[in-house]
Order: structure tokens, then C-alpha cells, then sequence
């Protein structure tokens, strides 16, 4: 590839394009109807990190620090780093069970609307064909462009294909190799797979943390991503941590204008999902990463987590959540005014294992009957009422999300309904809604209308309801339910 004829292009697109490279250019930034009327997400985290398969997907940084579990692991199974390296993990990253159209079929089952690909991790393998780089899956390993692949098969199936890079945190990722005898050694350049892997700091999380990425790295980072923008425009693409770090700002927002740019020239509404504060507020969408907010807010987000508790690609020790867990889950976000992008990680060799099979299952055939009370919804006047208080905040998933009882529930509206989520279903069939209740004080009401109708999806049973100023009323004898239940609140 001709790097400066594309630095060029890039620059050309955004001089002639709507949006610039400046913030205040980038606030004319909307997030696209698909994404606030989609949902649900499934995130898929699959590369070299899948073939040892040992506690998360950031091995391939934590076998270059000495004393690590992934160090003394690596050592043991696959002897010294100077002999065997991450790069050898590829002859065996083979994928030789790897169907995209499988893939596919599963998430549309399982009542996804998009699906969000790992394109790039921090490692630097490029799950797809590049010009940039010989280090792709087209070129080595399964020697096939999966990213090219899955975009067909998910549009196939009528899933909305998006992309992510987590590319700026590889400045750094394998740095600690260079310390003892690996096979991590200067002369490094570009294109090399561990280029750069300067040593990391001390204080890393450090939004200033020297030395800053060099020009010549940041310039490959702005291609690679408009590369996967060129090459196959995802509708949406999604940032891991790091772009925040103060020496990414001046291609970030390169990134941003060529990108939305794009989207105007294809006709196709594009939108970046960032963390923390990557972005100045309003020219993305805020990600939330395995934690919420508390409260609904005015503007609309996603919180991103996984299927299991201790990492994201697949490993031999997950620690699974359950399927009603992730199902409140999904729930409390939407009612929030949020998506939920729930990851899943494939085995090296394309499989997925049976209990994420088995869990996208059970959240399909509960959209099934409750659909209508989540996609295309919207917030109610409440999203939630109930003793049980969610966490707020980044890698609050582990304290949130537990405890629910029949006097939790969570609020959505559409379709002129109110849908009342009622969290745990108590075996007696009787609930009290203190929010649809008649108000106490005409005005100050909390609910002050007409209420027709009061049903539950999915099952054709006979309910007594009354509401009155303790509340609405709801008696179904006999419904049992280990899931949230939806009541279906008909207003005139």
C-alpha cells in the first residue's frame, strides 16, 4: 500500500467532506435510528488469544511479564519465549470449524440486531485481508478474510455487521518482552508484528504517560482504520480504551471525520461507540464497559459485557453468568435508554462452546414472547421501581445485577403500551405496581391516565387488576415464571 496516497485520500475526504476533524465539526453527529431502535448486540472476541485459551484475552500481554500466571503457564506448556512466541501460536490458529453462516444463524436466533467483530485486538493480528501488514488472517493462520466472511453472513441473515479496533493499546501491549530473552527483539519497524512494543509504565492508565506513541505509528493506526472502513463498511465501529490517551486526539478525530464522512457519500448512517471520555461528549456514543448507569439518562448508550465474568474470548476456566442474569440485565439498560452488546467468545477453531450456545438460546426464545416490550422501545416517565439499586459505573457487573424481588420492576413504552417488567415472579401471582397507581395528588402525578387493558405476553391467562392510589393490581393465578415476566399495560 501507498501510505502517503492514502494519508492523502483521508485528508482530501474530510477537506471536501461535511464533517472536519474538530470537535465542533463532529457534534453535528446523529445517532443512527437502527442503533436506538436495535437494542441487543453480540459482541465476538476471537484471534490468536483463543488458541492457548488460558484466563482472558490479554495473553498475549501477560506472558511477557515475569511472575505472572500467564508467564509460568506459557513456560510450562510451550517452553521458553525466545523458542516459542505469541507470533508461533499461529500455525495453530487454524479455524478449521470456523462457519460464518453458522455464526450468523445463531445471533439472529438469539434476537440480535447487530453484531460487533473484533477486527483487531492489542495483540496486532488482523482478523481480516490488509494491505498494510503480511500479520492477517487472510495471508497466515486460518488464511482466510473472516471479517469479510462474517459481514456477508450477518447482512445475509439481516444483521447489522460493525467492526471494532483495539489496535492503540498495541503501542505498548508486548513491550515487556524486550526485558528478558524473548522473541520479542529490536530492530523492530513497521509492519513488524510486535512493532513497536515499547516497554510499558508504570503509570500506563495515565492520560499523559510518556513516550507518546511516534508519528509513524499513529499514521499506520489512522490507515488500518480507515483501511476496515473502505474495505468494509461497517455500519458501525466500536474503540477500545487507550484512544483517550492526549497523543491519539489529532488522529481520532481524523478518524471520526473520514468515517462519518463516508457514511454521508455511501448513504449509510455510521456512528463510533467510544469509553471513558475518548470523545468530546456528543460526537459518538458513550460505551459503558461491564457496568451501567443507575438511572436512565437523556442521551442515549451502551454498556458492553460478556457472557462470562473473567473474560472475553473463550478459555478452558470460564466463569459463565447465567441466562436470567444477562436477560435483567439486558433488560435494566433498555429501560435505561441504552443497548446491551453482549460478547461471546469462539474456540481457536471456530466452534462456539455449547453453554454460550445454550445461553443465546435462552435470551432468544425470551425476546420471542417479550420482544415488543425492547426493541423499538422507548424510555416511560420511570425505568424503574423497587429496592434493588443497580451499581453505576465501569466493571460494576460483578456487584450489579443480583437480588431482584416482586416488587422490582423496570418500565418501557411503546406500540401506546406501558410495559412493566416484573423482575421475579412471585410464585402467588400477585404484584402491586405503585407507579401506575392513581395518583395521590392531581398535581403531582406520578401516573395520571386512563388504563384499559392489563395483560402479560406470552401467555393467554385471565388477570384481575384494579389500580388505585396504593398502586395497580395484578393477580394471575397460576402463571410460573423463573424469568422476568412483562405486563403489557393497554392506556387509553
Amino acid at each position: 500500500m501507498d501510505k502517503k496516497a492514502y494519508l492523502k485520500q483521508i485528508n482530501e475526504v474530510i477537506d471536501k467532506g461535511e464533517f472536519k476533524d474538530e470537535w465542533s465539526s463532529l457534534s453535528a453527529f446523529q445517532i443512527p435510528e437502527w442503533f436506538t431502535k436495535a437494542k441487543f448486540g453480540i459482541f465476538v472476541h476471537w484471534g490468536l488469544y483463543s488458541v492457548p485459551a488460558f484466563n482472558n484475552e490479554w495473553y498475549s500481554r501477560n506472558m511477557y511479564i515475569k511472575g505472572t500466571p500467564e508467564f509460568e503457564h506459557h513456560v510450562k506448556t510451550y517452553g521458553p519465549h525466545k523458542d516459542f512466541g505469541y507470533k508461533d501460536f499461529i500455525p495453530l490458529f487454524t479455524a478449521d470449524k470456523f462457519d460464518a453462516d453458522e455464526w450468523a444463524s445463531l445471533f439472529k436466533e438469539a434476537g440480535a440486531r447487530y453484531v460487533v467483530q473484533v477486527a483487531e485486538h492489542h495483540d496486532g493480528f488482523q482478523m481480516y485481508e490488509s494491505e498494510l501488514s503480511a500479520w492477517n488472517a487472510k495471508r497466515i493462520g486460518p488464511k482466510r478474510d473472516v471479517l469479510g466472511e462474517l459481514k456477508a453472513a450477518y447482512e445475509e441473515q439481516g444483521l447489522v455487521f460493525a467492526a471494532s479496533s483495539h489496535r492503540a493499546e498495541h503501542h505498548w501491549f508486548m513491550g515487556n518482552g524486550k526485558e528478558f530473552d524473548s522473541d520479542i527483539k529490536e530492530p523492530l519497524t513497521c509492519g513488524d508484528f510486535y512493532w513497536p512494543s515499547v516497554i510499558e509504565q508504570p503509570d500506563q492508565q495515565n492520560l499523559r504517560a510518556k513516550p507518546d506513541p511516534s508519528e509513524e505509528f499513529l499514521d499506520d493506526w489512522l490507515i488500518r482504520t480507515c483501511e476496515i472502513i473502505d474495505k468494509y463498511q461497517p455500519k458501525f465501529l466500536y474503540f477500545d480504551w487507550w484512544i483517550q490517551h492526549e497523543a491519539y486526539k489529532k488522529h481520532l478525530k481524523k478518524i471520526a471525520a473520514y468515517y462519518y464522512n463516508r457514511g454521508k457519500e455511501w448513504g449509510i448512517p455510521t456512528a463510533i461507540c467510544y469509553k471513558h471520555d475518548a470523545f468530546a461528549f456528543g460526537c459518538g456514543i458513550v460505551d459503558v464497559e461491564r457496568g451501567r448507569l443507575a438511572e436512565a439518562k437523556p442521551f442515549y448508550w451502551q454498556t458492553d459485557t460478556a457472557i462470562a465474568r473473567n473474560s472475553w474470548c473463550y478459555t478452558s476456566t470460564l466463569d459463565y453468568k447465567n441466562s436470567k442474569e444477562i436477560i435483567c440485565y439486558l433488560i435494566d439498560v433498555v429501560s435505561k435508554n441504552a443497548n446491551l452488546l453482549l460478547n461471546i467468545g469462539p474456540k481457536a477453531d471456530g466452534s462456539i462452546p455449547g453453554k454460550d450456545r445454550q445461553i443465546l438460546a435462552d435470551i432468544g426464545k425470551w425476546l420471542k414472547v417479550n420482544g415488543e416490550a425492547v426493541y423499538e422501545s422507548k424510555c416511560w416517565r420511570y425505568s424503574a421501581e423497587g429496592p434493588t439499586k443497580e451499581a453505576e459505573g465501569q466493571f460494576s457487573d460483578g456487584i450489579a445485577g443480583g437480588g431482584y424481588t416482586s416488587s422490582d420492576f423496570r418500565f418501557t413504552a411503546g406500540n401506546g403500551n406501558i410495559y412493566a417488567i416484573c423482575m421475579e415472579w412471585p410464585a402467588e401471582g400477585n404484584i402491586t405496581i405503585k407507579s401506575l397507581g392513581e395518583s395521590k395528588d392531581p398535581h403531582k402525578p406520578a401516573f395520571h391516565g386512563l388504563i384499559k387493558d392489563v395483560s402479560i405476553l406470552g401467555y393467554d391467562i385471565k388477570l384481575a387488576w384494579q389500580a388505585d392510589k396504593e398502586g395497580l393490581h395484578v393477580n394471575a393465578p397460576g402463571l410460573s415464571s423463573e424469568l422476568p415476566v412483562v405486563l403489557k399495560v393497554g392506556v387509553e
